[in-house]
């Protein structure tokens, strides 16, 4: 472990999903995305960002395709065979795996491999905006649109039972950082992985207040079919 005061920053994307609702013949962060796979666009904003570095991903164990789209002369980028049966356990697993390389004050930086339009400029926004805030931030958009609370109707079609104020509402995105010490500590404390939704909810069981540093639109994730029409739209765009 290093003894530098100074912390550094590393990624950690777990990729160990199966992309159930994307209905393909495989994991979606495989799925070709502006001409290559979604996990090695987002893999490349990290090798591309100054201040990262290293980026780790964390795959299943059983994992045949990984090699082809990470192959191990890739400068700043290492392979982890630990992933998990939930995303929660990989990026733990991952975490417990890079104890002793990397000190309790050094940030991790945890995305989602089907979120491939994130870019280098985003990233230094996050680290920017976090800076030195114990309890760490996440990228994430402000809640534009009227928030409806659903409920089952007569028929058992869906009805709007009530309208939801949407001011202080955001809508989080990845990457989302934190000290390494924090995380791990924050992971480890759950009891149900699939109690929280994000790695910022477990270190908000914590006591801890995340700040929320505005992100961007391209940083969708792509979760349905109709969303690749909509990353490759971006993508073909110039970087913010």
């Amino acid at each position: 472990m290093t003894d530098n005061t100074t912390p550094r920053y590393f990624a950690l994307l777990p990729a160990a999903g199966v992309g159930a609702r994307m209905a393909a013949n495989g994991p979606k962060q495989y799925l070709t995305v502006g001409g290559k796979p979604m996990l090695r666009h987002a893999v490349d904003a990290f090798r591309a960002a100054p201040l990262v570095n290293h980026t780790y991903v964390v795959v299943s164990p059983d994992d045949g395709v990984i090699d082809a789209v990470l192959p191990s002369e890739l400068d700043g980028v290492t392979v982890l065979r630990v992933g998990g049966a939930t995303r929660m356990d990989s990026v733990l697993n991952g975490l417990r795996a890079l104890a002793g390389q990397l000190a309790d004050h050094d940030h991790v930086m945890v995305h989602d491999a089907a979120r491939p339009g994130l870019t280098p400029a985003l990233i230094a926004r996050l680290i920017e905006g976090v800076g030195n805030d114990p309890a760490g931030g996440l990228l994430a958009l402000p809640v534009v649109d009227t928030m409806k609370r659903g409920a089952p109707g007569a028929d058992g079609a869906s009805v709007s039972a009530a309208t939801v104020p949407r001011n202080g509402l955001w809508s989080a995105q990845t990457p989302q950082m934190f000290s390494y010490a924090l995380l791990l500590r924050a992971l480890g404390s759950v009891a149900d992985a699939n109690a929280i939704t994000d790695d910022a909810s477990a270190v908000e069981m914590l006591g801890y207040a995340p700040r929320l540093i505005e992100g961007h639109p391209r940083n969708l994730k792509v979760t349905l079919p109709a969303d690749i029409r909509i990353a490759e739209m971006y993508l073909a765009q110039k970087e913010d």
